[in-house]
């Protein structure tokens, strides 16, 4: 199953990135990995909250996702070792694309306020991360049904060795970097 976006990137986006880059190889030009969607939910929350987050990351996302536990005991936060803390979904190929060409075009416009994503937020190497406060932009969740606000953070990791690669990249498949 292909994707509007994959399809977009084929055509259009690699002959622009070839051209405006200079790159040689069809290998050098940049694209996407995965996208990585993580929510932490905490150690004070009860087990409602918990399967709460994780049934919300599998309505967002198509996929069950992963819950993470704590890797060690920490006395301050009353965590011990093994406690599920989060749930974590990643996005590969067809998924991915989905997704981005979703958020892009659907989630992010539904953000009050919304001025853009910002520019900075890349982590030297390439890859963009950023978060969303509330999950019910996302189309798929059921506003009556909401118990519990989660927060997600998403994590776009992509070949580029520069953040200006991944700027350019991110930018001509669409996501709106604020001015």
């Amino acid at each position: 199953m292909s994707s509007i976006l994959y399809d977009q990137y084929k055509q259009n986006i690699v002959p622009q990135l070839k051209e405006k880059r200079g790159y040689k190889n069809p290998m050098e030009i940049p694209h996407l990995v995965k996208i990585v969607i993580n929510t932490g939910v905490g150690t004070d929350k009860d087990r409602e909250v918990m399967q709460a987050a994780s049934d919300t990351l599998g309505m967002i996302t198509g996929q069950k996702p992963v819950i993470t536990k704590s890797r060690k005991n920490i006395s301050n936060f009353k965590l011990r070792k093994g406690m599920a803390v989060g749930a974590s979904v990643t996005l590969r190929r067809g998924a991915m694309y989905n997704f981005l060409y979703r958020l892009i075009n659907i989630v992010l416009p539904r953000v009050r306020d919304f001025r853009g994503v910002s520019a900075k937020s890349f982590d030297g190497v390439g890859n963009y991360n950023f978060g969303l406060t509330d999950q019910s932009v996302f189309t798929e969740i059921d506003l009556d049904k909401i118990k519990h606000t989660i927060g997600m953070n998403i994590t776009i990791v992509t070949t580029a060795k520069t953040d200006d690669e991944a700027r350019d990249l991110l930018s001509m498949l669409g996501m709106p970097f604020a001015n």
